[in-house]
């Protein structure tokens, strides 16, 4: 399989509009209120809601066919918002708050059980791959000995990326091992000397999971069920069985065309064995906040493991940083909100949680086409956090 990088897992940044930035995912709780204005005023009659506003420029101008978001307020309250059609062929409706493709947050939750390992002194952030899968890593300018288990999770290893996005379209069912996967990435050269220098690369992640195996004897899908979905009670999220290509709960229809003239393909169902560890969970928009909040909230981490999670590098993007698994990134008002997004055949997640406890997540029913779409889920989030 040849590997490249693909928009698949990678947090997005806007090229060509007016400010550069990686599209992050967010957190908050909080009790639910029914879908509308997110805050109402007197003047929502005739002021669309901004939410909602940013979700119809989506679906019209940007021609997705369906958007939804989940937001929570400072006083904890969520409301859940919908756009477009949920399947193109019957025209149903989006259903509120269903369930997606959670795809690069995947990176997030194999980052939290890393680190629940390191807590545990049953890993080393700085010890070498090899400490943990001897000899595993070898390759033209890779060694598993100079490689170390932060270098992983915050994509400073140099490893060459294994997904392959023409071979996943073109056979959405076929199932993967992760030795399979990690060979295709093995049989390139490296792309830099470990830890000089940041690229955002999906295998680093495939081999975070590896470890994680070795190391509890345990699926690592079972491992983020136990450690994460059932600890917070993430009652619509989880991470797919072997050979599970469905959306369990009521979700929209994911699309994917190939060029803007080309008919819309359904591609819903897929098998996620290529994601695994760097983007396989199912979850919802009002999850992914709760996860997050729960992150950021230390209810998942010690406090010394969240601030290694927390520690970033510069990405290239001038108003974003990569931590171990998480994205900070500057908004325009000042402030900074952290998660991470993720693209996948028929699902774009993004949004973000701040300090003060305002919160967004976003889910497109369709990878972004081009810059101008980006910008405008950039602007969506920029704009519901900065209110």
């Amino acid at each position: 399989m040849h590997a490249r990088v693909s928009p698949r897992f990678r947090p997005t940044s806007s090229r060509g509009g007016r400010r550069k930035t990686l599209l992050g995912v967010t957190v908050l709780t909080g009790a639910v209120m029914t879908t509308g204005a997110l805050f109402p005023s007197a003047a929502s009659a005739v002021r669309p809601d901004p939410v909602q506003k940013s979700l119809n420029t989506l679906v019209v101008d940007d021609q997705i066919p369906s958007a939804s978001a989940s937001v929570v307020d400072r006083e904890g309250r969520t409301r859940h918002y919908t756009a477009g059609v949920g399947d193109l062929g019957t025209g149903a409706k989006v259903p509120k708050d269903g369930q997606v493709r959670a795809a690069s947050n995947t990176k997030a939750f194999t980052a939290v059980v890393t680190l629940q390992l390191v807590a545990e002194k049953k890993l080393a952030l700085d010890a070498p791959v090899d400490t943990y899968l001897p000899g595993l890593l070898r390759g033209e300018g890779i060694d598993g000995r100079h490689i170390t288990v932060r270098q992983l999770l915050q994509h400073t290893s140099g490893l060459p990326e294994y997904l392959d996005k023409g071979a996943v379209l073109k056979d959405r069912q076929r199932y993967y091992e992760p030795r399979e996967l990690l060979d295709a990435a093995l049989a390139q050269k490296a792309h830099f000397s470990p830890g000089a220098k940041w690229e955002y690369n999906n295998t680093n992640y495939l081999v975070a999971g590896l470890i994680i195996q070795k190391v509890t004897g345990r699926p690592l899908g079972e491992e983020i069920n136990r450690r994460i979905v059932d600890r917070i009670g993430l009652r619509h999220t989880y991470f797919p069985t072997p050979g599970d290509m469905t959306i369990r709960e009521p979700h929209a229809k994911g699309y994917h065309r190939d060029t803007a003239d080309s008919p819309w393909r359904d591609v819903t169902e897929l098998d996620p064995s290529w994601g695994w560890a760097a983007g396989a969970v199912i979850s919802t928009n009002s999850d992914l906040n709760r996860f997050y909040t729960a992150l950021l909230g230390g209810k998942l981490l010690p406090p010394a493991q969240l601030a290694q999670m927390r520690t970033t590098v510069p990405t290239g993007a001038p108003n974003a940083r990569y931590g171990l698994g998480l994205i900070s990134t500057q908004l325009p008002c000042g402030s900074v909100y952290w998660g991470h997004g993720g693209t996948i055949p028929g699902s774009f997640t993004f949004g973000g949680v701040t300090e003060d406890g305002r919160a967004v997540n976003f889910a497109l029913t369709a990878m972004p086409a081009d810059s101008a779409t980006e910008q405008h889920a950039q602007d969506a989030v920029e704009t519901t956090l900065c209110r």
